[in-house]
Formats: structure tokens, C-alpha cells, sequence
């Protein structure tokens, strides 16, 4: 029978480094006052032995739990898992939280929280006490719900706020929603179109009326009337194949659609597709968020890439990082840029065609 390799422990890495347990734990924890060379020295020990501290121990060793936890909205993300239409905001919150947790011996877990539920305080107050996180990161429209945010500030816990700006406890933080939507006008603009379309998003989230403004914004600076071109949506499909049909509807239609999400903007993709429309010749499109499915259709959609994996990984970093430092005063932008795909073109008859 095999031995059964022995666990290195901090013990076998204080006698290796020739140091005290205090002080492989303070270089474990990433505390400050530790020479660079103490550092470098108990670091090619742990190296060497292949030891990986545990989360236990951490915990034990002071008042940190090493973990963080993000927050999102359990309605729209079970249904969104249930439709299986390739949304990939979960994957990229974990893709930029976990990986910068990790460099700081941290641990991401996930949470999903009814924010309309009247027992959002208790369930959530019920997690927070049972796990006790060093930080949490909440999601539009958690981000924005005082009963949550005032419970977190209540019970010490630091926070980060994505899609708020409201004044106010935790870091606020956006994705540069407005500048995104100014692009996505600008780049139909700069084409040729002046009938361009907006399927705006649930009013529930503050973000849907920044991309608004955005979009209304970059038509008012071109001189172009938006009077009737814009339709309400929810983020879901279902409401984006009613907004396409009211703005495909109207006496003169618009060129162009900018769809507040990667769902209503292939619902308004196949709203022009069974109308005998061509995309992008009869119609141009853009969406929002990028997700996979956006270059998986025919045309591929042109569409705003949300910073989605940056952000988190800067709320960790605004959480972890800048521990027991000052954090900005600001809300903290991490702006989005512009994919153009085949969905867009000139107008027809357009002579840069």
C-alpha cells in the first residue's frame, strides 16, 4: 500500500524559512510591514513544500473570512438559465471575480436573492451572518435596493454597488452604459441613418434609462428627432418582438433598431427576418451585452461588449485591494466599446454603400 504523503503545513514552512509561524502567516495573509526580502524568502519556501493555506485557517488566524460573495437577481437569472440562449453575464462575473480573488488567497461564492421578495432582509441577513463575507458585490437591481444596501452598511460589511450611482455607502460602479449607447448611435449615424430606433429595457434597472439617454443624446447632437422611435422592452425576447413590431409598424419605420440587450435584439432580428426584411440592408441592428449568441446568427449582430469580467474584477479589487484605504470618491466607470459585425450597413440608397 502507498504511504499517504504527509500535508505541509505552516509549521513545515516556518522551520524551512527559518522564520516564526507569525510571520509565514503575515506573508500568507498579505499584511503589511513585511520586508520585501522576508517576503521573497517565506514565498520560495511555501513554493518549494507546495503548501496551499486553507480557508479554515486563515479564518482562524484573524477576523477575515477570505470571502467574497456577489449577488444576483434569482428571477431573471433562472429564468435566463432555464431558456438556455447563450446569456453569459454569470460567466463572466465569475471569470473576472474569481480570478482576481484568487490572487489574493480569496475565495468568490455566488448567491441568488429575490430582491421583490419582503424577506430579502432576513434571507439575505440570514447568509451574511452564517458566512460572514469581507466583501460583497451586488448587481442592478440589488445594486440600487435600499433595504439591502443599508442592511450591509449596517452590519460593517463592505459593498460594491454595479450599475448605481446614487449617493451613498459602497463603491459605486458602472459599465459606462450612456457612452455605450452614445457609440451604438454614433456608429448608425456616422453610416447614414437618421431613423434610428431604441427598444429600451425594464424600468426596474436604472442602467436602461442611461442607455436611453445615450442613445437620445447622440440623436439630438446630429440634429435627428427621436419622436416615436422609441418602444419599451423588459429584457426579455417576448418584449422585444412587440417593440420591433411597433417601431417595424409605423408609418415611416426606422434604418436602424439599437436593442437594450442581446434577447430583444434577436427577437427584433427575427421580427425583420419573417417580415421578408434584410438585415442589414432593409434593417440595421445592434444589441447590447455581446453574449455568444450574437455571433451565431446570420448576420452576426453588431453589439456593445459589456465590461462584465473587468468590472468584477475591479469591485475585488476596490474590496480586497484598497483594505482599510480610502477607495475613490466617484462612482468608478468601466466603459464598454463597440463590436461592429454584419448587422449594420448604409441605409439603402445610401451613397457611401
Amino acid at each position: 500500500m502507498a504511504r499517504r504523503r504527509q500535508a505541509v503545513t505552516i509549521k513545515h514552512v516556518a522551520s524551512d524559512a527559518g522564520v516564526s509561524l507569525q510571520t509565514v502567516s503575515r506573508v500568507i495573509n498579505n499584511e503589511p510591514n513585511v520586508r520585501p526580502a522576508m517576503k521573497a524568502r517565506v514565498q520560495a519556501s511555501i513554493d518549494k513544500l507546495g503548501y496551499v493555506p486553507s480557508i479554515a485557517a486563515q479564518r482562524m488566524s484573524g477576523s477575515r473570512s477570505y470571502l467574497v460573495m456577489a449577488i444576483n437577481d434569482r428571477e431573471r437569472t433562472i429564468a435566463d438559465w432555464h431558456a438556455r440562449q447563450g446569456n453569459d453575464w454569470i460567466d463572466q462575473m465569475l471569470l473576472g471575480g474569481m480570478l482576481k480573488c484568487a490572487e489574493y488567497g480569496y475565495r468568490m461564492i455566488f448567491e441568488l436573492v429575490d430582491t421583490h421578495s419582503d424577506h430579502v432582509e432576513r434571507e439575505l441577513g440570514a447568509t451574511i451572518a452564517a458566512l460572514q463575507p469581507d466583501g460583497v458585490i451586488l448587481t442592478p437591481p440589488h445594486s440600487e435596493n435600499a433595504q439591502i444596501t443599508e442592511m450591509l452598511e449596517r452590519h460593517g460589511v463592505p459593498f460594491a454597488r454595479i450599475g448605481s450611482t446614487a449617493p451613498g455607502a459602497g463603491y459605486a460602479m458602472t459599465m459606462g452604459d450612456e457612452g455605450s449607447a452614445r457609440l451604438a448611435a454614433e456608429h448608425l449615424i456616422e453610416l447614414g441613418h437618421q431613423r434610428i430606433g431604441f427598444i429600451g429595457g425594464s424600468d426596474e434597472y436604472t442602467i436602461s434609462a442611461w442607455r436611453q439617454q445615450g442613445w437620445a443624446q447622440a440623436m439630438a447632437a446630429a440634429g435627428l428627432d427621436c419622436e416615436g422611435l422609441c418602444a419599451p422592452g423588459d429584457f426579455s425576447y417576448a418584449s422585444g418582438v412587440r417593440a420591433a413590431k411597433a417601431l417595424l409598424d409605423a408609418a415611416v419605420p426606422p434604418t436602424a433598431i439599437i436593442a437594450c440587450n442581446d434577447q430583444m435584439a434577436l427577437a427584433a432580428l427575427d421580427t425583420a427576418v419573417a417580415r421578408g426584411l434584410n438585415v442589414p440592408d432593409d434593417l440595421s441592428l445592434i444589441s447590447f451585452d455581446n453574449s455568444p449568441v450574437t455571433r451565431f446568427t446570420i448576420p452576426q449582430l453588431t453589439a456593445v461588449d459589456q465590461p462584465i469580467a473587468a468590472t468584477f474584477a475591479m469591485a475585488v479589487e476596490l474590496l480586497i485591494g484598497t483594505r482599510g484605504e480610502t477607495g475613490p470618491d466617484a462612482p468608478v466607470v468601466v466603459p464598454g466599446t463597440l463590436v461592429i459585425r454584419g448587422s449594420t450597413a448604409p441605409p439603402r440608397g445610401d451613397a457611401r454603400g
